[in-house]
């Protein structure tokens, strides 16, 4: 698939620690879109990953998708329907759960600043994050898919880090 196919408009979903949130800053800075982080609008900075009042971030994310071009990285179900319904494309990761695992120690112990990482709240390592990418991953997985086949938009399905490779050369992405 062609990159433009995809509009201006874009969702990538998947889950936690699949690479929504650098994908997103590496089709921001080819398109020129604002890239837009679920985890930031949900979570408020500067806490250790304390969601906002529910009421709060729909209506950051009412406003976001409101915009006519964005990238937006992240699935949140709470808020996926609308954003589908203005969405232009989607991409969907779907790597398998040991990478999700190798992915959330790796961005933990090494990489600090990370694209769509929480202002002010450093990484670590807890066992709520744990829980949920070993244990709620594989069902959000499944009903990820679910969503992405009855998409009538373009699309296109990357389900390795070897396919995501290939779409970083592909389009051209650093």
């Amino acid at each position: 698939m062609q990159l433009s196919e995809l509009g201006t408009r874009i969702c990538i979903l998947g889950p936690s620690n699949s690479g929504k949130s650098r994908l997103a800053t590496a089709l921001a800075h080819k398109l020129d879109l604002p890239a837009i982080h679920l985890d930031r609008l949900y979570h408020q900075p500067h806490t250790q990953w304390q969601p906002r009042p529910l009421e709060e971030f729909l209506a950051l994310h009412e406003q976001a998708i409101a915009n006519d071009r964005w990238i937006i990285d992240g699935s949140y179900s709470s808020c996926l329907a609308p954003r589908l319904a203005r969405a232009t494309g989607v991409i969907l990761l779907d790597v398998a759960t040991v990478t999700s695992l190798l992915r959330y120690f790796k961005r933990t112990w090494f990489e600090g600043d990370r694209a769509g990482g929480l202002e002010g709240a450093p990484e670590r390592i807890n066992r709520a994050m744990l829980h949920h990418i070993a244990v709620v991953t594989p069902a959000n997985r499944r009903r990820y898919a679910a969503v992405y086949r009855e998409l009538d938009l373009p699309k296109i399905c990357l389900p390795s880090v070897r396919a995501m490779h290939a779409c970083y050369r592909n389009w051209a992405l650093h």
